[in-house]
């Protein structure tokens, strides 16, 4: 049984109107139990929302790994909001439509693979912060790894974009 239902079950097996004070605890109780019933739907449905926004920022770094691995350069776009910022390699960023197009089809043509593990995502309002840990072979056949970090922002139709893209979120921690 959820705490919410175990809460009212008790409430209401605890109301005894049999005098003028059990009245007046009834209808404190009755008040504290028509406001629960009024923000429990509340409670789930923001659960909900949260899942379907998390839901829909997984997909949009997924559609973008998918469209790299298959050297899809408009769909690993799609991914990215106007003026986004990525940082391609360790301590360079890149910005500008034709310069993210230039540098993901370099690192296309170069057979850059990579895979990675769990997501993590903590949504505030239009803003999400999107953590995963991904490995890749290195070019003298070294594993290389990483966290990376990404900043979204939904966008007025709903979709959630990338702003910030950091593959190596970690990499200062890593130099030390």
């Amino acid at each position: 049984m959820s705490d919410h239902c175990h809460f009212l079950t008790l409430l209401l097996a605890s109301m005894n109107p049999s005098n003028e004070k059990g009245s007046r605890m009834c209808i404190g109780k009755l008040a504290i139990l028509g406001a629960a019933l009024f923000i429990s739907p509340s409670i789930v449905q923001a659960q909900e929302i949260s899942m379907s926004n998390e839901s829909k920022v997984l997909a949009t770094i997924e559609d973008m790994t998918s469209s790299f691995a298959a050297g899809d350069i408009d769909g690993v776009m799609s991914a990215y909001a106007a003026g986004a910022v990525v940082v391609g390699e360790p301590g360079q960023t890149t910005t500008g439509d034709a310069e993210l197009r230039k540098m993901f089809a370099g690192f296309i043509e170069a057979g850059v693979s990579f895979t990675y593990g769990d997501h993590e995502v903590v949504i505030s309002d239009d803003t999400a912060l999107h953590l995963m840990k991904w490995t890749s072979p290195g070019p003298n056949g070294e594993t290389m790894s990483a966290l990376s970090v990404a900043v979204l922002r939904r966008q007025h139709d709903g979709a959630w974009k990338m702003v910030i893209d950091h593959p190596f979120g970690d990499g200062v921690m890593q130099d030390q």
